[in-house]
């Protein structure tokens, strides 16, 4: 299988949240990602849940081979390598790594549906992102980016965290 240009959501609210998102980074690229590009941090606040405390998101790209599915396995095993436990939806976790865009592929399954979701309701996603990516096209939606930011309906606080994470 040819590579893929793919674009993930990481975020941590549990812990040392800045070096879980770099870990989970390293624990991506070391299961068949090579991340080409990460956006800033932004410090963020919990949509939905419990009562928890507030989150750090990036976005990355990367290239791969994998497919959807074994991604998606990828993404799985670097959040329990972090110590992530499943327990109630949106509960507060050490990792969460969500598969934003595979490609331009539009996939519903029982277990993965990309482009993700709730992509264009979730700020903490689109501001990370937009500075990746914001001319990038939501293949379902025939929308970039930049205009699903500018029309987003969540409000919640978004602001930018002063370290980075590189690629590994």
């Amino acid at each position: 299988m040819p590579n893929v240009t793919v674009y993930l959501g990481l975020g941590s609210n549990l812990g040392d949240r800045e070096g879980h998102l770099g870990r989970g980074l390293e624990a991506l690229g070391a299961r068949g990602l090579r991340v080409t590009a990460v956006s800033g941090i932004y410090e963020t606040e919990p949509v939905g849940g419990p009562a928890q405390g507030p989150y750090l998101n990036l976005a990355a790209r990367a290239e791969t081979a994998l497919s959807p599915e074994a991604l998606l396995e990828a993404a799985l095993a670097a959040e329990a390598e972090a110590g992530r436990v499943r327990t109630v939806r949106n509960a507060p976790r050490t990792l969460d790594v969500d598969i934003l865009f595979y490609g331009d592929l539009v996939r519903r399954t029982a277990h993965l549906t990309v482009p993700h979701p709730r992509l264009p309701e979730r700020r903490f996603v689109l501001v990370p992102l937009a500075e990746l990516a914001p001319a990038l096209r939501h293949p379902g939606l025939g929308r970039t980016v930049a205009e699903l930011l500018a029309t987003c309906p969540d409000h919640s606080q978004v602001e930018a965290w002063p370290a980075r994470v590189g690629a590994p």
